[in-house]
């Protein structure tokens, strides 16, 4: 579903994605963690091309991604993106928020596009916030309006870049749980996160990044009980040891 292949990323002088080649069949969950600084945001963004690479391909769904244009706008629709951020529009009340891809991008006509939009709501639990604007919502309930959002495009693929990150602690949990519920759904997710509890119990795999290159890419039970390298130890120490 998601295939990178020699893909090379500078900023400058910083060689921030380092020689990456990766498959992610789908359905998997796969839970990207690492030191800041590692690129793992920056893995996230290039599968959409919202960062260009320097070098390399990225295929979604056996479609090499092209570097601008209309080609890209359809491929990069099947591809969801929430980020740490909830990048809602403030103007437009939740239900509209939700709608807008669909009716925009996908031309889906407006009644169906708001009953869509409801449903993907009570599925995210906001249901009954449709009609408010984003700033009367908690921020637990802002990213899952961003998630009913990236659902409502039927997209082939998620990505979550430090979806909770911004969140207070007692919000986190309300958004992995829609985020869990859809991995057991068979959603094929790219999950950039520092909850581990998240990552062991819902990731079917997990890649560690440092200095731009996959390290460890295995099962989550492995990576947790037995990192084969030095950089996973050390870093999972001074994780996992508070």
């Amino acid at each position: 579903m998601i295939s990178l292949t020699d893909v090379q990323k500078h900023f400058g002088k910083l060689h921030v994605l380092r020689d990456i080649n990766l498959e992610i069949p789908r359905g998997q969950v796969v839970i990207v963690i690492g030191p800041s600084g590692s690129g793992k945001s920056t893995l996230c963004r290039a599968i959409n091309r919202l960062e260009p690479i320097d070098s390399g391909i990225v295929a979604i769904d056996g479609k090499p991604l092209p570097a601008e244009g209309k080609a890209l706008a359809a491929l990069r629709a099947d591809v969801g993106m929430v980020f740490q951020s909830f990048n809602l529009f403030s103007h437009k009340t939740v239900v509209e928020n939700v709608m807008l891809g669909p009716t925009k991008v996908r031309k889906v006509p407006r009644a169906k596009a708001h009953s869509r939009a409801l449903e993907l709501l009570e599925r995210v639990g906001v249901a009954s916030q449709a009609d408010k604007y984003p700033a009367a919502l908690s921020g637990g309930q802002q990213q899952r309006v961003a998630i009913a959002r990236a659902l409502a495009m039927d997209p082939k693929v998620m990505l979550f870049d430090e979806p909770t990150s911004a969140l207070d602690p007692e919000m986190v949990n309300e958004v992995l749980d829609v985020m869990t519920a859809l991995a057991k759904g068979g959603m094929t997710m790219v999950v950039v996160t520092h909850e581990m509890g998240f990552a062991r119990h819902a990731g079917d795999r997990v890649l560690f990044m440092a200095d731009g290159q996959i390290l460890e890419d295995t099962e989550p039970a492995t990576f947790f009980a037995n990192p084969a390298t030095e950089r996973a130890r050390d870093f999972l120490g001074k994780i996992l040891g508070h």
